[in-house]
């Protein structure tokens, strides 16, 4: 093989007895029956009594190309896994548009994709197994020169290993650089999407304080009014919020309004099967009305002379028993009013138009004409006190239910939200 012509040509080079210094053989191997008697092979080297040095060279040799091969196998099977780990990561950054990286809110786990760990401790690993391979072949190099018979190898055959561990090294080498260039890569790039991920999450965490805190474009989030000048079938706000099952409640609102005939409906209560739920109105002639499941009770309020009032009703399921408050005194009560019938959830709330149908089908004659502010509802019946102190302002107590702040109310049609006086100049109009 290899090893026998580098061998016969180094004895060739080395000369036989009686050639002149410089000369070099050249040998053409031929078929073992044609062979020259007249031209024999040189003895074969032992290995201090042992293998003959040619076997030990070839078996020197199939171990290199056994440990190649299997370097290149790791190699191939190590960017095999960059291959999949990078396809992960894209379709971690192509999926739902919301980044795969997740921390669920309140519980900060990590959900990146499906990797079962970190992708820079795999690419470590795949690092530091190509740097074994690497002492693994310095070893067999330095195993190689400290061999006794390493010293008597031909010179061409010591070259020819040497190139051939030199050359391996810069194979091993080029990989481990490659390795390190793609770590840097997907390091590079997974910072870049934990980066993108976490300014995403934090506007969300940021808009989420912000809706808590009820911010708006006003000083407070419940210093403003919803202004509905027209009478039409078009204009109103809509509460974004919707009731939960109630057995008593209290409404409580300010409202400015000088329309005639009657102020209209400052606001209704739909649900499906029943669109006068709830309703506030005052139509035509009639006095102010409270509608519950169509049921009628008239109230002894009079809002209609162009100025700020508060008005509070409630009411509770048992005997159907109400209260009428205007600017923090009771001016009526009664019962029968749909008694033991609960106030059904799930509706849709509506500020100046009476519903015919749930959020629709509104009659512009029962329309309301005016301003209306923080209208709030609690799901129990207030103390007199507490309505006067709300009527004075000298207590601030939003609905427990429905609370009057901006990003839970809605315009359409025409009407508007505007920067409302302040409490204590809505008081000097009483």
């Amino acid at each position: 093989g290899l090893l026998a012509g580098l061998a016969f040509s180094a004895w060739g080079a080395a000369g036989a007895p009686d050639s002149p210094p410089g000369s070099r053989f050249v040998c053409t191997s031929l078929p073992l029956d044609e062979a020259n008697p007249g031209c024999p092979l040189p003895p074969i080297p032992m290995q201090g009594g042992g293998l003959p040095l040619e076997e030990e060279l070839k078996a020197t040799v199939l171990h290199l190309r056994e440990t190649i091969l299997q370097q290149k196998e790791t190699i191939g099977n190590q960017r095999e896994t960059i291959r999949e780990l990078t396809a992960k990561l894209s379709r971690c950054e192509s999926t739902d548009g919301k980044g795969t990286w997740r921390k669920e809110l309140g519980k900060g786990k990590d959900t990146m994709g499906d990797l079962p760990r970190d992708p820079g401790q795999i690419i470590d690993q795949l690092s530091r197994t190509m740097q074994t391979l690497k002492d693994r072949l310095e070893n067999l190099e330095h195993q190689l020169r400290a061999n006794v018979s390493y010293a008597a190898l031909p010179s061409d055959l010591r070259e020819m290993l040497q190139r051939r561990l030199g050359d391996l090294e810069r194979q091993l080498l080029n990989k481990v650089a490659e390795l390190e260039n793609e770590k840097s890569q997907l390091h590079n790039e997974t910072s870049s999407h934990r980066q993108r991920t976490e300014a995403a999450l934090n506007a969300l965490l940021e808009r989420v304080s912000e809706l808590e805190r009820g911010t708006s474009a006003f000083k407070s989030p419940d210093e403003f009014k919803v202004s509905l000048p027209l009478r039409t079938n078009y204009l109103y706000g809509k509460i974004k919020k919707t009731l939960p099952e109630l057995y008593a409640f209290t409404v409580c609102l300010w409202l400015k309004s000088s329309a005639s005939p009657g102020i209209g409906t400052p606001f209704s209560y739909a649900v499906p099967g029943q669109a006068n739920e709830v309703v506030l109105i005052e139509w035509g002639s009639n006095p102010i009305e409270l509608l519950i499941n169509d049921k009628v009770a008239q109230l002894p309020l009079f809002i209609s002379d162009g100025k700020w009032h508060h008005i509070c009703v409630t009411w509770t399921t048992r005997d159907g028993m109400w209260e009428a408050f205007q600017d923090g005194e009771k001016l009526g009560t009664g019962d029968n009013l749909a008694p033991w019938h609960p106030i059904k959830p799930g509706g849709v709330l509506i500020l100046g138009q009476e519903q015919d149908t749930v959020g629709g089908r509104f009659d512009a004659t029962q329309a309301f004409v005016g301003e209306l502010s923080q209208f709030n509802i609690w799901d129990r019946v207030l103390k007199p006190e507490d309505i006067m102190n709300i009527a004075n302002c000298s207590t601030n107590m939003p609905g427990n239910i429905i609370p009057w702040v901006d990003n839970n109310v809605d315009v359409f049609g025409g009407a508007a939200k505007w920067p409302v006086e302040t409490c204590e100049e809505r008081v000097l109009d009483l």
